[in-house]
């Protein structure tokens, strides 16, 4: 290839023409400038021209660095910007921003000269109107019923009597005033006041960690814990009970470990911490109210139940005194009960009377017929008659003497006898008795084996031993039966009398 056709001609060769070598025209001010000059350009002018802008657009992207800056897309139905909101912006969001929240952006645009894209740094976020609020509301409500916080079963009931009452409210309006009258109207209490703000940026941080402070006191302390918690606030725009609606609020509320009444606004207003809490006021003055009992009327019960106690402890007396005195009514009277006796003892007593005057008229007269024959001669005569008979009897002392004589001669032999037969006398002249381990007597070698424990009787004692060789005794001897007692002689039979004839003769 010829050489001369790499060379172009220098008339027609210019920086604007596009020749290979870039040149410099004569008069020529426009000096190349580099990518990041031009950058820089184009950031100035931007931020000049769109210092400060407010957008009103759909969050998409949302997401959070791990430094704390927060990065998002606002778009509508035909565009879309990248947005940036640095740490300190975010953490004074009064929400939490997620994707399809409808938001004012406060800011200023830039460009981002590693992409050659341009974006908005958000100074300030807003919810773009009630209606994306509400929407926001009701996605968090949603949520957070969907973890259980607002399950019934989770609801606990209130104490009928606290002793201690903590309330978290600001300590400068109008709920802690209204709360105090009321509680000192129905009840007075012991009030613990946390102070908190309740609107604005750290609200809702400052309300959560005040009811997770209460539930932290222990039992006993130098503080006392409360028995019930009261979370106030008076009414206001959905903008200044958002504090309430927060999720690190309600997520406090449902872990308390006191019962909580939320008291939030008014009756019209409602708030996630009312789902939250166990019991939800319509006001600050009937969270009050529903805390306590009126002490008066719980003095009228106590009087109401100890009148029916001392009513019911005597109606039994009341019943009682009244079935008495309906029976003492049907009793017949003493006077009718005794009036029939008392006649009866008095026949009973003139019969008497009757009987023993007839029974000594009888008597007096026997005793006549029967005196003509007590005279002196006649008993006289009856006494020598009975001399003479019991002479002829001959009963004198010698005659009782002679019979006894004779029947003792007759028992003579056998008391000579007698010592003879005692089976232990032969034992006084060295002989020796065999006895079973019963005490009786064996007269034979083959009873004396059937037996195997014997009992020997010698005079001065007995032995026992076992019937064999080499045994020893296994049973304790015996003690010897009693010898019989002495017979005794028959006693004589008594001497007949001769009856004697009655003196009265009968």
């Amino acid at each position: 290839m010829p050489s001369d056709q790499f060379f172009y001609d220098d008339d027609n060769a210019d920086g604007r023409n596009g020749g290979l070598v870039a040149k410099e025209s004569a008069g020529d001010n426009a000096a190349p400038l580099s990518i990041s000059e031009i950058s820089n350009l184009l950031k100035r002018t931007v931020e000049d021209r769109f210092g400060f802008v407010r957008l009103r657009g759909e969050l998409s992207g949302v997401k959070r660095a791990a430094s704390g800056h927060l990065y998002c897309a606002l778009k509508d139905d035909k565009a879309l910007i990248d947005g940036v909101m640095w740490k300190g912006g975010a953490q004074r969001l009064a929400f939490r921003p997620e994707d399809g929240i409808e938001v004012i952006a406060t800011g200023k645009l830039t460009t981002y000269p590693g992409r050659s894209k341009y974006q908005i740094v958000i100074e300030s976020m807003e919810i773009a109107g009630e209606g994306a609020l509400l929407a926001l509301l009701e996605k968090l409500r949603l949520r957070l019923a969907a973890e259980g916080l607002f399950a019934p079963e989770r609801k606990r009931a209130l104490p009928f009597l606290p002793q201690v009452i903590g309330v978290v409210t600001s300590p400068t309006g109008a709920v802690i005033r209204d709360i105090l009258h009321r509680l000192a109207d129905r009840f007075p209490s012991q009030v613990l006041v946390w102070p908190v703000l309740v609107q604005g940026e750290g609200a809702a941080k400052q309300i959560a960690n005040a009811v997770r402070g209460f539930s932290d006191i222990q039992p006993g302390g130098p503080v006392p814990r409360p028995d019930l918690v009261i979370v106030a606030r008076g009414g206001g725009s959905i903008e200044d009970l958002w504090s309430f609606n927060e999720e690190i609020v309600v997520r406090a509320v449902a872990e308390s470990t006191i019962p909580v009444i939320s008291a939030v606004g008014h009756e019209t207003d409602t708030t996630l911490c009312d789902y939250a809490a166990d019991r939800r006021a319509p006001t600050p003055t009937a969270a009050a109210e529903m805390a306590v009992p009126v002490r008066s009327e719980i003095a009228n019960q106590i009087d109401e139940m100890a009148l029916r106690m001392r009513r019911s402890a005597l109606r039994p007396v009341t019943l009682g005194r009244e079935r008495l005195e309906a029976r003492v009514q049907r009793l017949p009277k003493p006077d009718a009960i005794l009036a029939a006796k008392a006649q009866k003892l008095d026949e009973l007593s003139e019969r008497l009377r009757r009987g023993l005057r007839d029974e000594a008229a009888a008597k007096r007269e026997a005793l006549h017929r029967v005196a003509g024959k007590l005279s002196l001669p006649l008993l006289r005569h009856r006494v020598q008659s009975c001399a003479k008979d019991l002479d002829r009897a001959g009963l004198t002392p010698r005659l009782l003497t002679q019979r006894l004589a004779h029947a003792r001669q007759g028992f003579a032999p056998s008391d000579r006898v007698l010592p003879q037969l005692d089976p232990r006398l032969p034992l006084q002249r060295g002989y020796a008795m065999v006895k079973s381990a019963a005490g009786t007597a064996l007269t034979s070698r083959e009873a004396a084996q059937r037996e195997g424990n014997l009992v020997i009787e010698f005079r001065d004692g007995e032995l026992a031993v076992v019937a064999g060789e080499g045994a020893a005794p296994t049973a304790p001897p015996t003690p010897p039966a009693p010898s019989p007692p002495p017979r005794k002689a028959a006693p004589r039979p008594a001497p007949v009398t001769p009856r004697q004839d009655d003196l009265f003769g009968s």
